[in-house]
């Protein structure tokens, strides 16, 4: 008689996919680079394709203007804010960001009284750390207010766990600081949330006080389909990008840090983005059935019941390599009956070889109600006297995973 396991496997199958290693594929042969940081993301999806010490903290520069941006964007569509207002350019916007900074600015003067609309257009194409400012004293009264504004918005909004902000201009401070999947998600949260003004991204000059400015951005007018996002640099992080393109319809983000010289960001650029499309692609496993197996149930009217992940498991896989991608069911306990449809019962996890990839919740797929006392007496009976054995350890019906 065989006794089932409920602590060994329940659904196996192979994919001939190698799979990116703990979602950031950290150990992939097909990139190699000299960022310090890097994050390559599928926005359609949120899924992690390609990573670098992407969840390492790091200093984020002018990348950081990115959540200054979506904080004024959440303001805008909350109506709280409009794009004709006007703000007053404070000395003090003057002088840590007008040109005497040394740094970048859209070139602003005291007591000038900008919309909020060439205030974007001046941070988000110049770069402009006098903009910035002005928006931030504008908003919340002080840049230091702001920036905790930043810091609640990335954290208790966007979940973040490591973004903290000292400023709305990502100019140094050792406490200001992101990692690169949180920029990467950032990005594809203003390309998701803010359509409506994800076009300034894709500007390749803005001209304020009879100044022309292009975008520092290298891959705007160099690549096709690249329409964003933002340039960063500080002596302490190196050369960095937060970027977007799409070709065919697909849509790839790339962020990386750490480069030595423009020149040296603008080759990887184009590099990197042309690597995130033709080196990987989205894995949907359970996408035509969500059934990974079935698991005996005790006391139930059904021996069995159906189980498998909630919603297709995605996963990032770099193209063209073989593999041994499996899945497996690890139940929590017997499972007993009653059963109801979308209990969880465990998890799935899934392993690329022996090194385990993901994990998510595994639910059951059907009700199973509990054996009425006529279905207990002939279940024992048949056990006893006819020497009905419990049911053996079911297989798991084979499971396409195509590509999304």
């Amino acid at each position: 008689m065989h006794m089932f396991d409920w602590r060994k496997s329940l659904a196996a199958l192979s994919v001939g996919v190698f799979l990116t290693a703990g979602g950031w594929a950290q150990n992939s042969e097909a990139i190699t680079t000299e960022a310090s940081y890097v994050a390559i993301l599928d926005p359609a999806t949120g899924v992690r394709l390609y990573g670098k010490d992407a969840d390492v903290a790091m200093v984020p520069a002018s990348m950081s203007k990115l959540m200054t941006a979506y904080v004024v964007f959440s303001r805008l569509r909350d109506g709280r804010l409009r794009l004709e207002d006007t703000m007053t350019v404070s000395e003090d916007a003057w002088r840590r960001g007008g040109w005497a900074s040394g740094g970048s600015t859209m070139s602003l003067k005291i007591g000038e009284t900008p919309t909020v609309d060439d205030l974007l257009h001046g941070m988000i194409v110049h770069s402009g750390n006098d903009a910035c400012i002005v928006l931030a004293e504008g908003i919340s009264g002080s840049e230091r207010a702001f920036a905790d504004e930043m810091t609640r918005v990335a954290r208790e909004e966007l979940g973040f766990t490591t973004a903290q902000f000292r400023n709305a201009t990502g100019l140094f401070d050792p406490d200001h600081k992101m990692t690169a999947a949180e920029l990467a998600e950032l990005s594809r949260r203003i390309i998701v949330d803010f359509p409506q003004f994800y076009a300034y991204y894709a500007e390749t000059s803005f001209t304020w006080g009879g100044i022309t400015q292009p975008n520092r951005n290298p891959l705007l007018g160099r690549m096709a389909g690249a329409d964003g996002l933002k340039t960063g640099h500080l002596s302490q992080s190196g050369y960095g990008l937060a970027a977007s393109a799409v070709r065919d319809g697909v849509r790839r983000i790339v962020v990386f840090n750490g480069m030595p010289s423009e020149q040296a960001r603008a080759r990887e650029a184009e590099r990197l983005m042309r690597l995130a499309f033709d080196e990987f692609e989205v894995l949907s496993l359970y996408a035509q059935t969500p059934v990974a197996g079935r698991a005996p149930v005790v006391l139930g009217a059904a021996a069995d019941v159906a189980v498998g992940p909630a919603e297709p498991v995605r996963l990032g896989v770099v193209r063209g390599r073989g593999g041994n991608l499996t899945a497996r069911a690890e139940l929590s306990g017997p499972i007993r009956a009653p059963v109801s449809a979308g209990q969880v019962l465990g998890e799935l996890v899934v392993l690329d070889g022996a090194v385990e990839v993901t994990r998510v919740a595994m639910v059951a797929h059907e009700d199973v109600p509990k054996l009425g006392f006529l279905g207990k007496v002939w279940r024992g009976f048949s056990r006893t006297v006819l020497g009905h054995g419990e049911a053996s350890e079911p297989e798991a019906p084979p499971v396409a995973a195509p590509a999304e």
